[in-house]
């Protein structure tokens, strides 16, 4: 009789066991089915305009117009040297490498004195930093205007990079990674007489690198996406930028038709640059989103 309990109990927890395995495989293929549906929302209208940027026209009238075509070559010629798009992306990278570089530096002192260092009123100082993030960016255009033409730095690759230096939100995502940080790091540190200076580059940059990193792709993404400010500023079209050289593009009608061809051209020049950053570097970047959400 005890067998029999024990054999009908076996069966029972297998039972039982089949069943959680099987409501768990069932849950791993719809999270992979939601997943995939994400990632053909995501991935279509790019390969749209890759598909578009090799037609002859780019205009699209049925589902075998989204095959590629044999135009790419040409067009992208077309849109790089005659339209010289290739200049306006050289002026994106110039404008996002300063802007990474300068808020990078300044975030990192900033975020550095507000959680080492005995700075008066430091905590009112970061909540004032926080409070900057309320402000919408288009508000600070018509002071900021004024403040080019009387510095003189209109039309300049001054103009569109300078205001862009302060990062509230880097200030935020660095100061979250070094309260991380261990303390008996820190009190090794000082009781080693490490100065600032030496404690910055020796003992912080050290242990941040992929927060760094990661912050600095999101910094260049941010930089490379900008438009109103640079077609406010810029007057000249030879230091526009690539955002700003897409509706170029747009605005050069051929014969009372757009072409869209080109058009998508410039689009898929302007989208690989973050592109590769963001899959070169995407594990600093998923890191640096799991601080930020801590």
């Amino acid at each position: 009789m005890v067998e029999v309990l024990q054999y009908a109990k076996r069966r029972v927890d297998a039972l039982r066991g089949d069943h959680e395995a099987r409501r768990i495989h069932e849950d791993d293929l719809g999270t992979h089915f939601q997943l995939l549906i994400l990632v053909v929302a995501v991935v279509f209208p790019i390969a749209v305009a890759l598909a578009v940027s090799t037609k002859q026209t780019g205009v699209i009238t049925g589902v075998g117009d989204l095959l590629p075509g044999s135009y790419a070559v040409e067009n992208y010629r077309e849109v790089l040297v005659d339209y010289r798009f290739g200049r306006f992306m050289w002026n994106s990278l110039a404008m996002s490498v300063v802007i990474v570089v300068g808020k990078l530096a300044i975030s990192v002192f900033a975020a550095m004195a507000i959680v080492y260092y005995r700075v008066p009123y430091k905590d009112l100082v970061f909540l004032f930093i926080l409070f900057t993030l309320l402000l919408p960016v288009p508000v600070r255009f018509i002071p900021l205007f004024q403040l080019m033409n009387d510095l003189g730095w209109s039309n300049t690759i001054l103009a569109i990079t300078v205001p862009y230096l302060a990062s509230a939100t880097t200030v935020f995502i660095l100061r979250q990674h070094f309260l991380s940080i261990p303390t008996s790091i820190v009190e090794t540190a000082k009781l080693d007489g490490v100065g600032p200076l030496k404690f910055m580059l020796f003992v912080l940059l050290p242990m941040s690198k992929g927060v760094l990193v990661g912050v600095s792709i999101i910094m260049f993404v941010y930089a490379w996406n900008q438009y109103l400010w640079p077609l406010i500023i810029i007057d000249s079209e030879a230091n526009q930028v690539a955002q700003v050289g897409l509706q170029l593009l747009q605005g050069d009608v051929q014969g009372g038709q757009l072409s869209w061809s080109l058009v998508m051209a410039g689009s898929t020049l302007t989208l690989l640059p973050p592109l590769l950053l963001m899959i070169v570097f995407r594990k600093p970047l998923l890191e640096t989103f799991s601080i930020q959400q801590k």
